[in-house]
């Protein structure tokens, strides 16, 4: 199965933050994971930020930035997803950089897993809703 992942998750196969433990069980899950190659730029984005406060060293944020785009099946150029997530960001009126994970669950009927909470709740009560599934949501179903 596929299972589209955002950067709210995937930063969490690095640094130990809430619900570590399952973002790694899914990491180890064998499923096929995929996201926007976008996530890359997130996860050593959200690296540099903690490495920045001093809770990383510099050794940790190198391997954030060596590994992240290795832990994908695939990983889908932002311009196949482009038209898709800017109708989407503004029928949610949703910043577009999360309608780029929706664009892709819906292109690849994949759910998004993800422990962005902000983003569910904006989903509820849209098409898009069906397509993802918290973090925990995950661990319980799968």
């Amino acid at each position: 199965m596929t299972v589209v992942v955002d950067a709210s998750v995937a930063f969490k196969w690095f640094v130990a933050e809430q619900d570590s433990l399952m973002a790694v069980a899914l990491l180890n899950s064998g499923q096929s994971l995929c996201a926007p190659d976008l996530i890359v730029a997130e996860v050593c984005n959200a690296g540099w930020r903690v490495w920045k406060r001093g809770e990383i060293t510099d050794e940790q944020l190198q391997t954030v930035s060596l590994l992240i785009g290795e832990l994908f099946s695939k990983l889908i150029w932002l311009s196949q997803l482009a038209p898709r997530a800017s109708e989407i960001a503004k029928a949610l009126k949703h910043p577009t950089y999360d309608c780029f994970y929706l664009a892709l669950a819906e292109r690849e009927q994949a759910p998004l897993v993800t422990a962005d909470e902000r983003l569910i709740a904006r989903l509820v009560g849209t098409p898009w809703a069906p397509l993802v599934l918290s973090l925990s949501q995950w661990e319980t179903a799968f």
